[in-house]
């Protein structure tokens, strides 16, 4: 829906508060509502949503506006209701798949509110925002003339149906259809270009492209992803010579699955591939997720350890997500520790997201490890991340994965852009 035509539509108000109810209708009303449903139970909005007809996905071809009270396309709801609260509220109307947009107003403490439009989100719910009681004009007509963020699909931590199958990927290993791709990590003190993370994509001969989280846990389970990571180790160490020999001394980051990491002569394989490659060990890392708990955490952490004392660098991926925890920080021998996309982006934004990002920081400095920011979208993520003391970045405001060749072109561009963002 437009900004411009979301008071087009009939706008529903759900709030217990009779004082609310009017203060809210005749805001929205100023600002040019066409009509405006107020109720005090949501019950009754509820079986006002079912009854009314849903909003029309694309105008009409004359050009001629939806009817007033045709279309309940904005809902203002309270939290704190005693018939049904707004939590509850929030949930029937992801189930009975709203597509209008949605704001809560509250009294109640902002993590609580916060807690409440991520969850609405989750139920595939476009939220513009959050206001606190009492709404003034003047943040109901910024949140009103905000931009409309679309809703994420419903269930989208739930992993996507996979295009492939299990049995070709035999095929796919011997055939080498699997490509790396390169995502930039650069220092935000400095802008400067230090390394990248491997991440591996399929060259399907049907499907195209395809992202890991298609195939990587087929891999796991039949018994595939130690070729995969060799194949893609290989590739990496190859690169990762050509650019030294142009004199870039890059990081080069290799994701390692805990299946890998359970052979004890996992370390001993490493060493192997870096010394036929002609690569430093001191020039890789090796980035862990724990996507499962380990099977064999006493050889793993035995192969993690060995590692280190060969000047491999190996970094926690995605900490604070999973089973990655304080307690793995204690264990392993970890050096640098990669803060989850879904902890840095909109951190300058939302103080709780903020508070763990500073923490987590912290917590690295106190350890002697250095740190990575995943997730950098903007501008804002990157200037809070600089001022936090975060080391390094990598997001799609520095650069989405690509090609080995295509990083000549983007280094280019980068360092125009660093140089403005850095003040160099």
């Amino acid at each position: 829906m437009a900004v411009m035509t979301r008071l087009e539509h009939t706008v529903l108000v759900v709030d217990d508060e009779p004082f609310v109810l009017k203060l809210l209708t005749r805001q929205l009303q100023n600002l040019g509502a066409r009509q405006v449903v107020a109720v005090g139970c949501a019950t009754e909005a509820l079986a006002l949503l079912r009854a009314a007809p849903p909003l029309p996905e694309i105008p009409a071809a004359d050009g001629a506006a939806t009817p007033a009270g045709a279309s309940i396309g904005l809902v203002f709801c309270d939290l704190q209701m005693p018939d049904m609260d707004g939590v509850e509220f929030i949930r029937h109307l992801g189930e009975a798949g709203y597509q209008g947009d949605l704001v809560l107003i509250s009294g109640e403490a902002p993590r609580i509110v916060q807690t409440a439009v991520r969850l609405a989100r989750a139920h595939g719910l476009s939220v513009l925002g959050a206001l606190d009681k009492p709404v003034s004009p003047e943040q109901l007509r910024q949140l009103l003339d905000g931009p409309r963020t679309p809703a994420p699909p419903r269930h989208a931590n739930s992993p996507r149906p996979s295009k492939v199958q299990a049995d070709e990927l035999p095929r796919a290993l011997a055939q080498h259809e699997f490509v790396n791709h390169y995502q930039p990590k650069v220092e935000l003190a400095t802008g400067r270009w230090v390394g990248v993370e491997t991440l591996v994509r399929w060259q399907h001969p049907v499907h195209g492209l395809v992202s890991p989280d298609q195939f990587i846990g087929l891999a796991e389970e039949q018994g595939l992803i130690g070729e995969l990571t060799r194949q893609v180790l290989r590739r990496a160490l190859r690169d990762s010579r050509e650019w030294t020999s142009q004199q870039r001394h890059l990081q080069v980051a290799v994701n390692i699955s805990m299946d890998s990491l359970s052979a004890l002569d996992f370390p001993d394989q490493i060493a192997a591939e870096a010394a036929a490659a002609g690569v430093a060990l001191s020039s890789l890392v090796l980035e862990v997720t724990e996507s499962r708990l380990m099977a064999h955490p006493l050889a793993t952490v035995d192969a993690l350890t060995r590692l280190r004392l060969k000047r491999v660098s190996v970094a926690i991926d995605d900490f604070g997500t999973g089973h990655s925890s304080l307690t793995q920080l204690r264990d392993i021998p970890f050096d640098e520790l990669k803060i989850d996309r879904s902890f840095v982006h909109g951190a300058w934004r939302d103080a709780s997201l903020r508070s763990i990002v500073e923490s987590s920081l912290g917590l690295a400095g106190q350890l002697g490890m250095s740190t990575v920011a995943e997730g950098v979208e903007d501008e804002a993520d990157w200037q809070l991340l600089r001022q936090a003391g975060c080391q390094l970045a990598q997001g799609y405001f520095i650069a989405r994965p690509m090609p080995a060749e295509e990083l000549d072109a983007w280094q280019l561009r980068w360092a125009t852009r660093a140089a403005w963002l850095t003040g160099r």
